[in-house]
């Protein structure tokens, strides 16, 4: 009996003691939610009003919405009497040491960020980076997903992405189409533009503004050759530069220009 009573009068003392901080830090911790909750509503209605691009919103509001509730677990503790210099020492002796180890993947993450700030391409573009030609499929924090024209599925690192050499095609809303025809030397050069600027002009896909050219690229060693410029968008690169070709050919061929074979010359020396 008197043992028990001990107990009891151990269990009331420890009310007194702690029972009040108990509280204060309950409480602290429901209004504290209460406000992270209120804070973090308020951003994304802010971010959401913005351009900001959906992904980043979604990791930036949540890594905001993390650091809040770390933020407000260490004052709870503070208020239990807990000494959180220790506590906050561990925690950044353990963000060092990640932040270490994670030293490819920050890069990576920092560039991905930078890409959705300034959004140097969008999904949907097509782009050349990193030695890579693809449409953008998605962009993600740490990556950037590339269809190559073989339907290859090419994953770039974002931290190369941000720091390297970025074309992207689809910015201007038009693209020029570079391809070479070679003619021969004894063909009428004033003809061979006609017949292949018309080919340029009866494509519904080659745009009229910038207007397609078609010029003397150079003196080969077999050809004459020209530099047939159609301008298109560029969602219609591929196409139109695969037919640029064919048509071309077809129409020299009805034209009766010659597009001459390569020449060798063999000397054999007697002796």
């Amino acid at each position: 009996m008197e043992k028990a009573q001990e107990w009891f009068d151990y269990g009331v003392e420890l009310a007194k003691e702690f029972g009040p901080k108990l509280v204060t830090a309950l409480i602290i911790y429901l209004v504290g939610m209460w406000a992270v909750n209120k804070i973090i509503k308020t951003t994304r209605r802010i971010m959401s009003k913005s351009k900001y691009d959906q992904s980043l919103q979604k990791f930036l509001l949540n890594l905001f919405s993390w650091a809040l509730k770390v933020f407000l677990i260490i004052i709870v503790i503070s208020r239990l009497g807990v000494d959180v210099t220790t506590f906050a020492a561990v925690i950044a002796a353990a963000g060092l040491a990640i932040g270490l180890a994670l030293q490819g993947s920050l890069s990576n993450f920092a560039g991905g960020v930078l890409i959705m700030i300034f959004k140097p391409y969008k999904i949907g573009d097509l782009i050349e980076a990193q030695d890579v030609l693809g449409k953008v499929k998605g962009i993600e924090i740490f990556t950037t997903k590339l269809v190559t024209p073989q339907n290859r599925l090419a994953i770039v690192p974002n931290g190369a992405m941000a720091n390297g050499n970025i074309i992207n095609y689809t910015a201007e809303g038009k693209i020029r189409v570079d391809t070479v025809i070679g003619v021969g030397y004894d063909e009428d050069i004033k003809k061979t533009k006609e017949v292949l600027l018309k080919v340029l002009t009866s494509n519904d896909k080659v745009l009229k503004d910038p207007a397609p050219s078609v010029n003397v690229l150079e003196l080969a060693d077999s050809s004459v050759n020209f530099a047939v410029r159609p301008f298109c968008k560029p969602e219609d690169y591929w196409d139109v530069y695969f037919t640029t070709y064919e048509n071309c050919k077809i129409a020299l061929d009805e034209a009766g220009i010659e597009i001459p074979y390569p020449h060798q010359v063999e000397i054999h020396k007697q002796g």
